[in-house]
This record gives C-alpha cells, structure tokens and sequence, in this order.
C-alpha cells in the first residue's frame, strides 16, 4: 500500500495511528478486496475521527458492511473495534485537553437524540463485547476463590471507579458476604489500612492513572496475607504483578459511556457466581433483608410526631 509511509517499531514518533498504518502495510497482501478498502480507510482517516465512530459507520464510509469492518481489524492484529479505539486514545488523551474533547464528542453526535442513543449504546455494547472474552473461565474461577475464601472483601476505588466499587461491596452484602468500601488516599489511608489482615480479600478497582495509593495497597495485601484481585484497564501494567488475579476491563476511549460501566458488568459477574457457590447464604441474606425493609415500611411513628399531629 503506497499511500503508507514506512515507521519504525521504536522511537518517539510510534503513536496509535502510525501502528495502525504499520499493520495495514504489513498486512495487506493478506487481505480480501473488501478489507483493503476498510484498512485503506482506516489508514487515510483523522485519528480522531475513528475514536466516534461505530463499526456499521466505518462499514457506510469504507463501502463495506460492519462485519467486514471487524473482519478486517482482526487481520490487522487488533481484537476489535474497542482495541484499535484504545491504541488510538493514549495519544488523544495525552494531548487533548478534557474540554476539546468534549467539544468534539458533542460535534460529532450533533443534536439529533437518536443519533445520540444509538451511539452510546453502540459503544456500551463494543466495551463490553471486548471484555466478554477476557474474562476467561480462569481467571473467572481464580477471582470468584479468592472472594469466596476471604473472611472479608475490602473494595477499593477513587473517582469514577468508586461506584463500582461502592456496588461490588452492597452487592456482597446482599448475599451474606462482610465487605467494605475503601475509597481514601493520601495519610488517611492508611488508617483504613490498619484492619487490613490474612483472610482478607481486596479488589482494586483501577482507572486509567496509576495512583501511589494502588500499589501501596497491593503491597499491604501481599504483607499480611489477603488475596487480591485487580480489575483495570491497563492488566499489563505495574500493578498487576502484585497482584493474585488480574480481570482486564476496558475503559471508554471516548468518555461517551460511563468509565464504570465494564467494571461494573464485571463486579454483578463475580456477585452471581459467588451467590451460586454458597446458594443457602445468598437465600438466607436476601430473607433477612427483606425482613429488615418490611420493619422499616411497617414501623410505628415515634411517639412525639402522633402527639404534633394530635
């Protein structure tokens, strides 16, 4: 492919878009007519662009079909459109001030509201159709032991990865399981800390930025004895070698869809097979709840409001 020019493997001038342009020129002899038109698109467009766009939307702009799109990706090395978006958003990010971003989220999706609702669930089906196979039945098996073995689930996340962790400990709970919410940073930290012990499991839900805290954390859990399991979108990362079990969840390339969401998925995955292994404690916990909500629904005023009402 002429329109390609040659990059190097090394070198501060490999980005997202030169590998991408590297792996059609590698690849195409390898490919069919109609995937020579998608990975000539692909080559050709604005990295950015291809951050927006959907599979069915490559699919109109190439001349081809959404299939072909994901076809021909993976005959380029990547797992699907998720993975070229996240190879491409290193760059984006890392140059593109938050709010331009945002700017050209909105340019592209425009006003129109079903354009708009097609486009984030079209993303929130990619992130998690990326993550359904990286969840293999291993890692499934060694993540789920680790917290059915645990004496208590410690969930740790800040920011935006503090609602999945904030679900994964209620979710526990519901099905009879001790777990708590850590969500610190910096010196008071360490008090929550203090109780971590030998039994104990944590999951560390981990965002894009690798935080001092995680890896103190990790350190902990690996001190005195407690499992752990790691949840992120970067499994090859530093964090993930002082670790037990690593999910790989990926993030959105975008911000179009909640930085949470996979996590999420991943976080009532691990709750159902837990649930399953020990089916009398979920029962037995989700009675007892219900039990507490009814005495709260049913219970009496307090005697001083029946007397302001009288």
């Amino acid at each position: 492919m002429g329109e390609t020019e040659d990059v190097t493997e090394a070198g501060p001038e490999v980005t997202g878009a030169t590998r991408l342009r590297a792996a059609v020129r590698e690849s195409w002899d390898d490919l069919s007519a109609s995937e020579r038109a998608v990975a000539q698109y692909l080559a050709a467009a604005v990295p950015e662009s291809l951050l927006f766009a959907s599979a069915q939307e490559l699919g109109a702009a190439s001349g081809t079909s959404n299939a072909t799109v994901v076809r021909a990706l993976q005959r380029l090395g990547y797992a699907g459109l998720p993975a070229l978006k996240h190879d491409l958003a290193t760059d984006f990010t890392s140059t593109v001030a938050p709010e331009e971003r945002l700017k050209q989220r909105i340019a592209h999706v425009g006003r129109d509201l079903e354009r708009i609702r097609d486009r984030v669930f079209d993303e929130a089906v990619e992130r998690l159709e990326q993550c359904r196979p990286l969840l293999d039945p291993d890692v499934l098996t060694r993540a789920v032991q680790t917290l059915a073995d645990a004496r208590e689930v410690v969930a740790y996340g800040v920011g935006a990865s503090e609602l999945a962790a904030r679900h994964l400990v209620l979710k526990l709970r519901r099905t009879g399981r001790r777990a708590r919410f850590v969500g610190s940073t910096g010196f008071t930290m360490a008090d929550e800390l203090l109780d971590l012990g030998r039994g104990d499991a944590v999951v560390v839900l981990q965002p894009g930025r690798l935080l001092r805290e995680f890896l103190v954390l990790a350190d902990r859990a690996r001190s005195v004895g407690a499992g752990t399991v790691l949840i992120t979108d970067e499994p090859e990362g530093p964090l993930a070698e002082r670790v037990d079990v690593v999910i790989s969840a990926p993030h959105t390339p975008t911000g179009i869809t909640a930085e949470s969401l996979v996590a999420t998925v991943v976080v009532d995955t691990l709750v159902l097979a837990l649930a399953s292994l020990d089916e009398p404690r979920a029962v037995e916990a989700s009675h007892q709840l219900t039990v507490l909500r009814q005495q709260l629904l049913d219970a009496p005023e307090p005697r001083e409001a029946r007397g302001r009402k009288g």
